[in-house]
């Protein structure tokens, strides 16, 4: 599969701390060296803003609602169906698209495709407004939804291949940050650029202009993809990562061989982000109702959520990067939200406590958890496997905004903060299982980092014995029965970590 360097595995035929030392060695050679730390982080740059387009475009219809129902005569189910148009196909088509990046086009060409269906989707939303066509919206934001959510499985992969072993919980951290900033500055501005074109262009086709201008987001992550895919075939030259590859192919059948670790974190995923986005969807109705608050300084709270979120989530991505212990940090992640939850529901406490509480913990949550995937899915299937949570989080998203809907009208926003407890209380219970089956299968997840490092070198230590010793046996055995030994680097692997316990690739291409 091509991708970014990963120097920072420690598999390979590459000294990753030498070259380190190298690399950081100059200044220039650091910048302009696929093994330099800045060079990594001048790709962080990138990858960062190839998601704030699809992001801040998402959201549009959201900040234009009542302009967009005004000025096209929609009624509330049709303007719904902007949202539904984009959730419900990505159920399957997310995780068919981390195949494909997996098995055919590989993280490069991948990403520019996604890239440029999201791109052309936000054209066409923006097209059928300006001429009034709604058959053409809808098409546009399924389109656009097919580009985004498996955007947003090329960009989790970029990160893992460039920076696993290393700063990835910041990364995640700071990858969610832009994602937070794209959909707060698209609340922020859109009403201002709105009412800046509406003074020369008016109905449909003023509404038009303003989602092309929202449009250009876009065309600069479609830049970025570029870059980085430029960036990303100049290390893989230098690197020589084809030399070195190995032979694994992915299979859609691998998904059913994935570890309970994983499905584990999918159950995770969904029942703690049911709390957060259909939350954040009603959250201006239940501070003006609970709290009595008018509509402005709701907004303003709701932006305080996605703000500080932004701020604070590389930060704590760092300090889980520093001390490890993921699984732990999850745990305390679900308890505060609960925590959060329950004093905005059950308490007058100013809203301005719980939805900070809340925006820390979903910021923690998301730097400790995502990382966890690339420590359980060998390399090759990493895009499948982003690709099955992504499918998961959007059905369970697709389904549990339209119970959010239903609670709060039979048992009013009360009712409606149980419910998220109840979900977030299968997240933590979810959690703990999951903590009890790494310690029983050794503790990977939850180590430190440098004793998940010393772990990891003394699997490739012993592994490189056993290969030794397997192929010494192999050479004192008589022709005949060749057949009963491994013969392969990838026959010898599989035999040794059958041996420890360890999964089993599914099979050599």
């Amino acid at each position: 599969m091509e991708g970014g360097p990963n120097i920072q595995e420690v598999e390979g035929t590459v000294d990753s701390s030498t070259n380190e030392t190298e690399a950081n060695s100059g200044w220039a050679f650091s910048c302009c060296d696929p093994r330099g730390t800045m060079h990594r982080f001048v790709a962080l740059i990138f990858m960062c803003f190839l998601g704030f387009g699809s992001y801040f475009c998402y959201d549009n219809p959201g900040a234009l609602q009542n302009e967009l129902r005004q000025e096209l005569n929609l009624t509330t189910t049709e303007y719904s169906l902007f949202y539904s148009m984009y959730s419900w196909p990505n159920v399957v088509l997310c995780f068919v698209g981390g195949f494909l990046l997996d098995r055919i086009f590989g993280i490069r060409l991948g990403t520019n495709l996604y890239m440029g269906l999201t791109l052309l989707g936000q054209i066409l939303f923006a097209t059928g407004v300006m001429f009034n066509v709604f058959w053409v919206m809808l098409m546009g934001r399924f389109i656009f939804g097919i580009g985004s959510e498996s955007l947003a499985v090329a960009q989790n992969n970029y990160a893992v291949l460039w920076f696993k072993g290393k700063e990835l919980n910041m990364v995640f951290g700071l990858q969610m940050s832009f994602a937070r900033v794209g959909s707060t500055v698209n609340f922020l501005v859109m009403e201002s650029i709105y009412r800046w074109v509406n003074k020369s262009y008016h109905g449909p086709e003023g509404l038009g202009i303003v989602l092309f201008v929202a449009t250009l987001t876009c065309l600069i992550s479609m830049m970025c993809a570029l870059i980085l895919g430029m960036m990303d075939r100049r290390a893989e030259v230098m690197l020589r990562r084809q030399e070195t590859s190995r032979s694994e192919v992915v299979r859609l059948s691998d998904v059913i061989q994935f570890k309970a670790t994983f499905w584990l974190i999918s159950v995770i995923c969904v029942s703690y982000y049911v709390a957060i986005f259909p939350f954040i969807a009603v959250a201006k109705g239940f501070l003006t109702s609970k709290f009595h608050l008018t509509d402005d300084t709701a907004n303003v709270i709701i932006s305080i959520l996605y703000f500080l979120a932004a701020a604070v989530s590389p930060l704590i991505g760092l300090l889980v990067d520093k001390v490890g212990k993921n699984v732990s940090w999850i745990i305390f992640a679900i308890s505060l939200t609960i925590g959060s939850h329950a004093l905005l529901g059950f308490t007058n406490i100013t809203p301005y406590v719980g939805v900070v509480f809340l925006s820390i913990a979903y910021s923690w949550l998301a730097s400790s958890l995502w990382p966890l995937v690339s420590l359980i899915v060998p390399e090759y299937q990493l895009g499948t496997a982003y690709g099955v949570c992504q499918a998961i989080q959007n059905l369970g998203l697709a389904i549990f905004t339209i119970v959010t809907g239903t609670v709060v009208d039979h048992f009013g926003y009360t009712g409606l903060e149980i419910f998220f407890i109840i979900c977030l209380s299968v997240a933590l219970f979810t959690t703990i299982l999951l903590w009890l089956l790494d310690m029983r299968e050794g503790g990977m997840l939850n180590m430190t980092p440098g004793t998940r490092r010393q772990h990891q070198q003394k699997i490739l230590s012993a592994e490189e014995s056993d290969k030794e010793a397997l192929l010494d046996g192999e050479a004192s055995t008589s022709n005949e029965n060749d057949g009963l030994h491994p013969s392969t680097d990838f026959q010898i692997r599989n035999r040794y970590l059958s041996r420890i316990g360890a999964p089993v690739s599914a099979g050599e291409a």
